[in-house]
């Protein structure tokens, strides 16, 4: 047993060997060690992520995706290998001093690396039924508190993910041991053994590469179906956050698809340049205003937009006395990213949370910034962290001077709910604060809830055999009892409430990105302060809602430069969203979806339109130029 471990299991491995023979051993046997057990998570992941109809269908499926991802398997067993290879070169011509000390640092590097696959592996076979795409660099977003991620899953899942980490960890550091220590012997031909080094490093960079062509290894160079599922369970998940770690800085330089004159001619066309005045929607220019942004809530869950019938039936009953927004899609996919784009009217981005980035979020506008300009309270509410992805700094930079959380409810009530504090008791503290506002100063008050997110339980039993279903039941039920409960009220006849959601929802669960209907939401603007009821047809986004409502009330939009104002005559209608690995552009005619991975058209309807296909690159190269300056 000790010579398996310090000699590896392969002839060329052997202390026998010569030192050369045992370098190259050493290194194909590191490299099949990382292949096989890239494999067997890759095994796992379609064993967990995917609902076949016969263990046959589950081989023939892993070995396909097996096959089509070797190159992004032998590129990241090339990043693993580089450190003991650099050792191993140097040690032709250096001598390292001992090697016990040598052989203990590669064990500890081993020991490293085999907990970080195994998280890697083990999460992204347990995020991805929730995220839908393959894990990236977006996870180091939410890594600082854990505990969210936790609260979006079962005991069995969370104790799943710790079992199957320790097992991809145990059997990784068991198949890299299996290589011996590394290497460090001087050859006696010591020039023969360096070019001969080299020319294997040559091979380890091609491989790194991802070949001699002029495109480097990506994302991509794994895909080969018309499944994106299927596409994403041949990429390497390590690989896919070693890529996106490597763009996550340098924005400016992102997405340039085109000189900057085109790029402003194009962007041009999408009506982001100052708006005409829109007809007023209210009776007054200065209601107090409460922006209700509810968590997850999709249309699917609405049947007048196609959706599930019987769900949300106090929503559906309050559209006709408001302002009813029937082609409004979400920016992005996260609740960090979707109250941005609410709370101040900034897109969503592939590759970043603009809400963890604390010196953008002090440059940006914010509904409540410009509504304290006016003299009005401002104040946040929320049952949950609010220090859960830097959402408190946000808060505070764009103009909430109040806020409230999950530490502010009795000890009692803060765990009714895995996120905090369930819908109904906060609706009801939120009912209280709006009581207690002094008549003569106009608030403002932004209300964040919570319950209808994973692991949907929620003290409501309504809609039988669907937990997701019954946990929108139960936000739309607290929402009609509250909406209720203020009509009768002096505080309803000056009020304008705004509802929508942060984002939308994999509802049903095979659902992708590359559908649209993942991202369409309803958006309502109802209360005592809308003159008349009206259904608005425009196809728009979410992050338009800033500039609407501040059009409403006659106050300057000019800092929310991707905000439109959906009322104005000079309106133009589209949309857009992105997810980690894409962007999408929506118009009268259809869809175009790109896949900023691969750098190639995922999806469109009902045709071909290079137009919509410029418009979106066009998109997202403004917002990255944007962030770069």
């Amino acid at each position: 047993m000790k010579n398996y471990w310090n000699n590896g299991i392969f002839g060329l491995c052997k202390a026998s060997s010569s030192p050369t023979s045992r370098r190259l051993g050493f290194l194909l046997v590191f490299y099949a060690a990382s292949i096989i057990l890239f494999w067997m998570g890759r095994t796992f992941f379609v064993a967990r992520c995917f609902q076949l109809d016969s263990p046959l269908a589950y081989a023939k499926l892993t070995g396909q995706t097996c096959f089509h991802g070797l190159p992004l398997d032998i590129a990241t067993a090339g990043y693993l290998a580089t450190p003991p290879f650099a050792i191993m070169l140097l040690s032709i011509w250096m001598p390292l001093g001992s090697k016990k000390v040598w052989h203990r640092l590669h064990t500890a590097y081993l020991i490293v690396l085999a907990v970080a696959m195994g998280l890697i592996l083990a999460g992204d076979a347990m995020l991805y039924p929730y995220w839908g795409f393959k894990i990236d660099a977006t996870i180091f977003n939410y890594l600082s508190q854990p505990s969210g991620a936790i609260k979006s899953v079962s005991a069995a899942e969370v104790a799943l993910f710790c079992v199957s980490t320790l097992l991809f960890a145990l059997l990784g550091l068991g198949l890299w041991k299996a290589a011996g220590n590394v290497p460090t012997q001087r050859p006696a031909h010591k020039l023969w053994a360096t070019l001969l080094m080299i020319l294997v490093g040559a091979l380890m960079f091609v491989g790194i590469r991802g070949g001699i062509g002029r495109s480097t290894a990506n994302v991509g160079l794994a895909y080969y179906s018309n499944n994106v599922q299927h596409n994403h369970a041949a990429v390497n998940p390590a690989f896919s956050i070693f890529s996106t770690i490597k763009r996550n800085h340098d924005y400016g330089a992102a997405f340039n698809y085109f000189d900057e004159a085109r790029r402003a001619q194009i962007f041009e066309t999408m009506g982001f340049s100052p708006k005409a005045p829109a007809t007023a929607r209210l009776k007054t220019k200065r209601p107090n205003v409460l922006v209700i942004i509810m968590e997850g809530m999709g249309a699917q869950f609405v049947e007048s937009l196609g959706g599930k019938a019987g769900v949300t039936p106090n929503l559906e009953r309050l559209k006709s006395e408001g302002l009813w927004f029937t082609r409004c899609y979400a920016n992005s996919f996260r609740t960090d990213r979707g109250t941005v784009s609410t709370l101040s009217g900034y897109p969503a981005v592939p590759t970043v949370s603009v809400m963890r980035l604390q010196h953008v979020v002090n440059r940006l506008p914010g509904i409540a910034a410009t509504l304290a300009k006016q003299g009005y309270d401002t104040e946040f509410l929320y049952g949950g962290d609010i220090d859960f992805t830097g959402t408190k700094g946000y808060l505070l930079a764009t103009g909430y001077k109040h806020l409230y959380s999950e530490t502010h409810f009795p000890i009692s009530v803060r765990r009714s709910h895995a996120w905090g504090v369930t819908d109904a008791i906060a609706f009801d503290t939120l009912f209280q604060h709006i009581m207690a506002k002094p008549a003569r100063k106009p608030w403002h008050i932004g209300f964040l809830t919570l319950a209808s997110h994973e692991p949907w339980q929620v003290p409501y039993n309504r809609i039988k055999g669907d937990e997701r279903a019954n946990a929108f039941a139960y936000l739309d039920h607290c929402l009609g009892h509250f909406i209720d409960r203020l009509k009768t009220t002096p505080q309803w006849k000056n009020l304008l409430i705004v509802i929508m959601p942060d984002h939308g929802i994999r509802y049903p669960i095979d659902i992708t990105e590359l559908n649209p209907q993942k991202h369409h939401i309803p958006m309502l603007w109802t209360g005592g302060a809308i003159a008349q009821p009206e259904v608005i047809d425009h196809l728009c986004n979410q992050s338009d809602m800033a500039a609407t409502l501040l059009g409403q009330l006659c106050l300057p939009i000019e800092q929310f430069t991707f905000s439109r104002n959906i009322l104005s005559p000079d309106y133009k209608p589209c949309a857009f969203y992105t997810w980690s690995g894409g962007v999408a552009a929506i118009d009268t005619m259809g869809y175009s979806i790109i896949d900023t991975e691969a750098n190639q058209v995922a999806a469109e309807s009902p045709s071909h339109s290079t137009e919509r296909l410029e418009r979106a690159k066009a998109y997202l190269q403004t917002i990255y130029d944007d962030l770069g300056k």
